[in-house]
Formats: C-alpha cells, structure tokens, sequence
C-alpha cells in the first residue's frame, strides 16, 4: 500500500468523517457545545485514546466512541414537537439564569435532543426538537424555505393598507423583511388577529417587520411547520412525531427547495 506524501494533510478516517463534537452530536449523545466540554476535559477516548482535539476528525460509523468509559452508540432518532409557552428561552442552559424551554423536556426517557429553529422569548406555539441532525439540517438550510404560520395579535384593527405592507416588505438592518402573506383572522374594537405565514427565518423577523410599520405585537403563537400543525397539543407540553410525520416535513423541505 502506498504510504501518504511527505507534507500531506491525514486522510480523514472514511468518507463520513466529522469534527469530534459533531461525532458525538450526531449520534445522540449531547449537543456540540457539551461534546467540546467532555473533549476538552478529556473524558472522550476514540479507539481507547483520550483525543482532546475539538478539530480532530472521526467516522462515527467506524471509530470506537467513548466517553467516560461508556461507548457511545447512536440513540435512538426521536422527533418532538413541543407547545411553548411565552417566558421561556430557545436554549439549554441561559447565562442569565431565565427559564429554558428544557423545563417542558424534563423526561428521563428523552436523549438529548436540540431545538430545530428557535422562538424568542416572548413568542409562543410550535418548536420542533430531535437528536436526527441531518433531518434538523433539511429543515434549516437557506434554501429549504418551509412554510411557518403564525397567529399575531396587534394593537389596532388591521386593515388591507396593512396586508398590502406586510407582503411588500421593509428594510431593517440591513434586511429585507416580508411576508410570504397575511390576512386578518379576527378583529374586536381596539385590536385584531393576524396570519401571517413565512417562508424565511430571519432573527425576531415578525415582530422587526411590524415594528417598522409602527405597529405592536401584542401575542405571537407559531401554529404550524410545513404540514405539521400545532393542533390541540397544551402550552407546555409535548409530543413524540409519528414516522409519516417526519418523512411529510423533509418532503416539505423537498419541495419548497425545489420551487424556489
């Protein structure tokens, strides 16, 4: 067998090779940031020797995973849709000490699982969660463009000038900032009830754009992902996807890739 060049690069470990973190992030076991830590810490061996190196390369479908002894196989794939409630942080663990939204995962039969997209803090409804990176990645690339539909309560009756704003848009920061449409749901004397559906997912997107069109949000609930709906799961809680479910939103991943 021919030996490598002098001066050339390591080849990776076979063709699915992937940093040290992401390794263990793929099959299960815990976020990056949390596989950085154990491998800083030296806690994660491959093939029985302590590797260190956040940077170093490994197939997970070959190399022999351990961390702290323990070997580390792929976890079962779990998909979780979750009913948020307002108050709560997209995040595992909040330098500012505020509530997350792991405190509505907190079930010892659940593997570690990462929010697929995020809601801010004071935004309410469907979040999505799951070990299965790739599938989280179909779902989040640039050009995937999934449908998302939100319920937003605003502080005047909305109108058509209104309607006609959102879907032309305005420049925030450097951004461009629409919606995919919108149309009033509900209206009492002093407020209404919008729709409002995106095809982008562009930091505090609805309340930036309404904010430019000096309107208020007052409550914001996503309702659906793609073909998913939120349906009459309860604020707080939460429920595994069905397989016909999953395979539904990387179609719907699919094909809104595809007619962009």
């Amino acid at each position: 067998m021919r030996g490598r060049r002098r001066g050339e690069a390591p080849r990776p470990p076979g063709g699915d090779a992937v940093s040290l973190p992401r390794a263990l992030s793929k099959l299960g076991h815990a976020s990056r940031s949390q596989a950085e830590q154990l491998v800083r810490a030296g806690r994660v061996t491959v093939n029985g020797v302590v590797a260190r190196d956040v940077a170093r390369r490994v197939d997970p479908g070959r190399d022999r995973l351990a961390v702290d002894g323990v070997p580390v196989r792929a976890a079962t794939r779990v998909y979780v849709a979750l009913n948020k409630p307002r108050g709560l942080v997209t995040t595992r663990v909040d330098p500012q000490g505020r509530e997350t939204v792991y405190a509505c995962l907190d079930d010892p039969a659940l593997p570690p699982l990462a929010p697929v997209g995020r809601l801010d803090r004071a935004s309410e409804g469907l979040l999505l969660f799951t070990n299965d990176t790739r599938w989280a990645a179909r779902l989040l690339a640039p050009d995937s463009h999934v449908d998302k539909v939100y319920h937003v309560q605003v502080d005047r009756v909305p109108d058509a000038t209104l309607l006609a704003a959102l879907a032309t848009g305005v420049d925030d920061a450097g951004e461009r900032l629409a919606a995919k449409s919108a149309r009033v749901l509900r209206t009492g004397t002093r407020t209404g009830w919008l729709e409002i559906v995106l095809d982008e997912g562009r930091n505090r997107h609805i309340r930036r754009l309404l904010a430019a069109l000096d309107v208020e949000v007052m409550r914001l609930v996503r309702v659906a992902i793609g073909s998913l709906a939120l349906g009459d799961l309860a604020k707080g809680r939460w429920r595994r996807l069905g397989a016909a479910e999953v395979a539904a939103l990387a179609r719907d991943a699919e094909r809104a890739r595809g007619e962009r």
